[in-house]
This record gives structure tokens, sequence and C-alpha cells, in this order.
């Protein structure tokens, strides 16, 4: 793929649409930084972001991404699609999909000013997690903090459990946004079975730090869409 040409067509995509690159940033979820380094053909979205350009705007995924439609085959069709399920479930997901002993729910933020991509496999003997691409909807936060925590818990009756942990060490001053964007939690062998989580038990805790040591929680109630069985 030729990052430049793509860059070219969204920055076209942009202004024909009186977009600014943060207003184009934030229908996607991403900062403005990144809408700057597609445009300049330093990176292009991943496959997920370029699917959903080109479903907004009516456009041909392949021209967008510059081929031939006559030269593609069925084949590689299948691999883009491929690719888009790895982005979503991970790659321990995907590897656990081929074992038939286990079987997947949806985990999504019980709450109205998050949204983020996650999934639990289980069978009788023990469960996985994996929790990725975390966006905050709530009102604009541009603060630079020095440091943000993240952990994920488990709360069951008076009882919470450490599950895990997703610092991510910086030695620069960090957006909420940004950080999230680096967020990527991946839970293998956890020893409790699906079926503890029926009463949405499970929930993120985001803590950030600013330069004057404020310090802002943010809580993320997590639920299965489907409960487990």
């Amino acid at each position: 793929m030729d990052q430049e040409k793509i860059g070219r067509k969204i920055k076209s995509i942009r202004l024909k649409n009186n977009l600014s690159q943060q207003k184009f940033a934030s229908k996607y979820g991403v900062t403005y930084q990144a809408v700057s380094k597609w445009e300049n053909g330093k990176n292009i979205p991943d496959i997920a972001i370029i699917k959903q350009i080109c479903d907004d705007y009516q456009i041909n995924i392949e021209e967008f991404l510059g081929s031939n439609p006559k030269k593609k085959t069925n084949k590689y069709i299948f691999i883009i699609l491929i690719i888009f399920l790895i982005l979503i479930i991970g790659i321990i997901l995907f590897k656990m999909y081929h074992n038939h002993n286990f079987e997947f729910k949806t985990i999504a933020p019980n709450c109205s000013n998050f949204k983020l991509y996650g999934s639990i496999a289980y069978n009788n003997k023990k469960s996985s997690i994996y929790i990725s691409n975390v966006t905050y909807c709530g009102e604009s936060d541009n603060t630079e903090y020095k440091k943000i925590n993240c952990t994920l818990y488990e709360y069951n009756g008076r009882i919470r459990t450490e599950i895990s942990q997703c610092n991510n060490e910086t030695t620069e001053p960090i957006t909420l946004e940004e950080y999230l964007n680096s967020i990527n939690i991946n839970v293998d062998h956890y020893e409790s079975s699906c079926k503890i989580y029926k009463d949405n038990s499970l929930y993120m805790e985001i803590e950030a730090i600013s330069s004057d040591d404020t310090i802002t929680t943010y809580k993320i109630p997590l639920k299965l869409e489907d409960n487990c069985e």
C-alpha cells in the first residue's frame, strides 16, 4: 500500500467535508496527531478505521487502498477480514478459537463515558480476559498528566481482587486519550470460571496524576453482553 497516496486521499476527504484534523480525529477515536501522520504519509490507519472511513463516505475500499479490483481474488478479501478480526479479539483469543472447549462472550463498559473492545474466553476450568481500544467519550480532557495507572478489578460483595494492571511507563507528560489508546490488557489462565462474572463484577479503575499531584479517578464498570451459562 502506498502510504502517501492514502494520506492524500484522507486529506482530500477531510477537506471536502470541511472537517478540521481534530474533528476528523474525534470521529474515529484517535488523536489529531495521528491524522496528521496519515496525511503526511508517515503512517496509515488500521484496517478497521479504513473500513469505517470508506463506509462513511461511500468509497470502495480497494480503490481507497490503491489496488485494482480486477486483479484481486477472494483470497485477498478473506485475508483482510481475518486481519480485521485479529485487531478486535487479539492474538490470544484467535489462538483459543481453535479450541472448541472454549466459549466467548463480549465485554462492554456499563457506562456512557467510555468505549472499549473486550472479550472473555472460558471453559469449566479457567477464563481469559482481553481488553483494548479504550476511548473516553465524556467531556474533553486535554490535561497532560505526569503519570496514569489503570487496574482491572473483580468485585465480589465487599471483596475487591486485583486481576491485572496496565501501567504504561512514560518519561513524558501524557494526555488521557493518548494513554487510553495504548491500553492492552491480556489476562491468560485466570483462575476463575466465567460463571463468576454473571453479576457484572468486573471494572477498570484509571488514576491520572497531574503535575501538581492532583489525582483524577475514572471507574469503568464492565458488563458481559451475554451472561455466562
